[in-house]
């Protein structure tokens, strides 16, 4: 047994010393959750936020003396909160040696969107060889196509096939929904996102979808002027409401926006924020989830 875990509640007040508390004891790691039902959906840029209520995991090899550390954590979790009363609260667990890797794989299947389009880990052969396959390895960068946001604008992309047409992918995660356009048909597309670990993901799965020489990828500050037929991006309702003008400058007329990431409750203020520059379809809901979908006037 590699390994030992210690797991406590904490407030967002003392996380960050509880944090530091794991780390001076020799943490190999260090996990926060949320120890309530406490959705955090949208931080401001910059920010990080925090639940309420946190459970603080510690990860040690086996080897330490686990009641000798807890004792020392337990000292230290008084110190920091001397009223609390989940000091006495910590779990102490040996964890099996697993191959997380092959956790991954065992767990990752491959999944269709519409009629053609399926997403498929590279580690599998793809069920339909003839279909539209997408072998994908995510990496560090989110986008699989699990996720309904995701599902959504994937099936819009295999609903209207862009034969010959541009993309922007604006907020890439893996590059999933530039690569599936580029495998449905499009011209060219390039893909753009704040974080270069996306970037990274990007590139490595246009690479092993052979479409590498019809991608580009940029930080969203480096992204060139320019119009696409086809603008999708998949982020979030704050963000996606504040970019709405410079998405809608980046669509040609008569082209099409595709928007998700975006939660039944805010249809309402992404329709409203687009609305003077598309002509918006009706919403496609996902699991709470929507899509919203227009042309360019």
């Amino acid at each position: 047994m590699p390994w030992i875990q210690l797991t406590f509640h904490t407030d967002k007040h003392h996380s960050e010393q509880a944090e530091q508390a794991l780390l001076d004891l020799g943490a190999l790691s260090v996990t926060l959750k949320d120890a309530e039902d406490q959705p955090v959906l949208e931080p401001l840029p910059g920010e990080t936020p925090l639940w309420d209520q946190i459970i603080l995991t510690g990860l040690f090899d086996a080897d330490i003396d686990s009641q000798a550390i807890g004792a020392q954590l337990q000292q230290s979790l008084r110190q920091l909160q001397p009223d609390s009363q989940n000091n006495s609260a910590i779990k102490i667990e040996a964890l099996e040696d697993k191959d997380w890797i092959r956790a991954w794989m065992d767990d990752y299947k491959p999944m269709q969107f519409g009629e053609r389009l399926w997403v498929c880990p590279r580690h599998l052969p793809p069920p339909k060889p003839d279909a539209v396959n997408l072998m994908l390895d995510p990496g560090l960068a989110f986008g699989t196509g699990t996720h309904p946001t995701t599902a959504l604008c994937l099936q819009w992309l295999d609903q209207n096939p862009p034969q010959n047409k541009t993309v922007l992918d604006f907020g890439c995660g893996s590059g999933v929904l530039a690569i599936a356009a580029l495998l449905l048909g499009a011209e060219h597309a390039d893909a753009t996102d704040i974080d270069p670990q996306a970037l990274t993901a990007t590139r490595s799965n246009a690479e092993a979808n052979h479409v590498a020489s019809k991608i580009n990828d940029y930080a969203v500050e480096d992204l060139p002027s320019g119009q696409y037929d086809i603008v999708l991006a998949n982020i979030l309702a704050g963000p996606l409401q504040e970019l709405a003008p410079q998405l809608a400058e980046r669509c040609k007329s008569g082209g099409n926006i595709v928007l998700s990431g975006i939660l039944e409750t805010q249809a309402e203020k992404i329709l409203e924020a687009y609305s003077p520059w598309f002509e918006l379809e009706p919403v496609a809901v996902k699991d709470e989830w929507i899509r919203v979908s227009g042309q360019k006037k």
